[in-house]
C-alpha cells in the first residue's frame, strides 16, 4: 500500500484551503473529465449529478481528506460509507486512474498552474494514491465477503 510522504502531506495540509474555496468548481470540473467515458458515466447516479450533491459530496470528502491526513482514523466512518457506496455501484480498481486522471488536472484548471504548480499536484497525486490503495484494499474485503 502506497503512502504519500511528510512532505506531500504538509503541501496537501497546506493547500485545505483552497480546496474549501474551490471544491465544489473542482469536483465539478473533474466529473465534466471523467464523464467523457461513457462507461464510468453509466456507473453514477445521475440525478445525484444533476441536483449537484455527488460534486458536493466528493468536495467535502475532500477538504476532510486534506484537513485529516495525517489523522486518517478520523476519517473511518467516511471511508466505510465510501467503500459501501462504491461496492454497491461496482467501483473497481480498475476505476481509480480514470479519477485521478480527471482530479489533478481539474484541479489545475480551477485554481491556476500559479497555485496548483506541478509540486502541489504530484503532492495530491500522492495523497490521492493512498487513500485509493485504502479504498481499494477495503472494497476487495467487501467485495470478498459479500462472494
Amino acid at each position: 500500500m502506497r503512502t504519500a510522504s511528510e512532505h506531500a502531506r504538509s503541501i496537501v495540509q497546506a493547500t485545505a484551503p483552497v480546496i474549501e474555496k474551490h471544491g465544489l468548481a473542482i469536483t465539478t470540473a473533474m466529473y465534466k473529465r471523467l464523464f467523457v467515458n461513457a462507461n464510468v458515466k453509466a456507473m453514477f447516479d445521475g440525478a445525484a449529478q444533476e441536483s449537484g450533491e455527488q460534486p458536493r459530496r466528493l468536495a467535502n470528502a475532500i477538504l476532510a481528506y486534506a484537513k485529516n491526513i495525517d489523522r486518517l482514523e478520523n476519517l473511518g466512518p467516511a471511508v466505510g460509507q465510501m467503500v459501501r457506496r462504491h461496492v454497491e455501484t461496482g467501483v473497481r480498481a480498475e476505476h481509480y486512474p480514470y479519477v485521478a486522471a480527471a482530479l489533478l488536472p481539474a484541479i489545475r484548471d480551477v485554481v491556476g498552474a500559479e497555485v496548483a504548480t506541478d509540486e502541489v499536484l504530484a503532492a495530491w497525486g500522492e495523497a490521492y494514491w493512498m487513500l485509493a490503495d485504502i479504498l481499494i484494499a477495503a472494497e476487495a474485503e467487501a467485495y470478498a465477503e459479500a462472494a
